[in-house]
């Protein structure tokens, strides 16, 4: 959390609340952390003589130091890299494509079931069926770079 904490002073001088706002928004809305966790870390970095407090409209202000910057800069790999966790897009920006999926996965039962209804279902239709949505689940699986033998269905 230092990290992060002097990542967001490093742009320019905060107030706590501030700092929350900033990581928050560096983390696309993904984590805010709390006062609880901030503030004591303001302390910390005060202390350590990483960061200093001055007042602004009579406002604890924080900025990074000298000592601050040096750290930061030793360290940057552990702030890339909590970043990065959340750089990637969420799965709800596709939810619209995941929804198609989900729909011609059920169109394929609706049919299958309407298949069996009919009588269309033969041993041969079946085996040629679960070969083809074998094939499919394979193809599929190596995209999602899935592993197959978690899968408890048949392999081709």
């Amino acid at each position: 959390m230092r990290y992060l904490v002097l990542d967001a002073l490093a742009e320019r001088a905060r107030h706590g609340y501030e700092v929350i706002q900033a990581i928050e928004q560096r983390s696309g809305d993904a984590y805010r952390p709390s006062p609880g966790v901030i503030y004591p870390t303001l302390q910390m970095l005060e202390e350590l003589g990483h960061a200093r407090v001055t007042e602004a409209e009579g406002r604890k202000v924080y900025e990074i130091t000298d000592a601050g910057r040096e750290d930061l800069k030793a360290n940057r790999e552990y702030v890339d890299a909590f970043y990065e966790r959340f750089a990637e897009v969420s799965w709800e920006s596709f939810a619209e494509d995941i929804s198609d999926v989900m729909k011609r996965v059920g169109s394929l039962m609706k049919m299958l079931r309407h298949a069996m209804h009919r009588g269309r279902l033969t041993p041969a239709v079946l085996a040629r069926t679960v070969k083809v949505l074998d094939k499919a689940a394979a193809e599929i699986e190596e995209l999602l770079g899935e592993d197959g033998d978690r899968r408890g269905g048949r392999r081709p």
